[in-house]
């Protein structure tokens, strides 16, 4: 995937090296937000860590097993978007994604979502993509639920956070859904 523009303001570009310092950071400033909702914050204790995570999500990339993107506002990082490891056998991806606090509730990463999912269902020809969020993360929930994602359940206890197990809620878009959507 290249840099990919949303609009004027904001941008998807993959992650590289160059990166490592604004991830950092972003992480850092974010972290209490994010602890609430992502298992690895707490294991991001220096820049190292962020060099590890961009590393995989290189290699992952070189596979052929999806992408992760920086989330560019006004040239600032604001967040991360990318797909989990494609299932091409099955032909289905999970969608991952954070922003920084300063940048939620503008809209942001729904135009994100909507991207990486056309990019998904239409461009590589995917059936299915999936995205999975603790049930009380209603911000996080409001992305798949705009982009007219269906909940197709609630997985009890899914993920242990440092406050403890959260629920998840299963949301599914196929492509001939999609396709009807556009």
């Amino acid at each position: 995937m290249f840099a990919y523009k949303l609009d004027d303001d904001i941008e998807l570009k993959p992650l590289s090296m160059e990166h490592t310092g604004a991830l950092y950071s972003l992480t850092d400033k974010s972290r209490e937000r994010l602890r609430e909702w992502l298992p690895w914050v707490d294991n991001v204790t220096e820049e190292t860590h962020t060099v590890q995570f961009i590393k995989n999500a290189i290699r992952q990339a070189a596979d052929n097993g999806g992408f992760t993107a920086g989330i560019w506002v006004k040239g600032e990082l604001a967040g991360v978007i990318g797909f989990h490891e494609i299932d091409w056998h099955n032909r289905t991806v999970g969608i991952g994604y954070w922003l920084g606090k300063v940048h939620e509730g503008q809209g942001i990463m729904s135009s994100a979502c909507r991207a990486l999912v056309d990019y998904a269902l239409i461009d590589l020809d995917l059936n299915r993509v999936e995205i999975r969020c603790a049930t009380s993360n209603h911000r996080s929930r409001g992305v798949p639920e705009r982009l007219g994602f269906v909940l197709e359940g609630i997985i009890r206890q899914a993920e242990k956070l440092p406050l403890g197990y959260v629920n998840h809620a299963v949301y599914g878009m196929l492509q001939s859904e999609w396709k009807l959507l556009r």
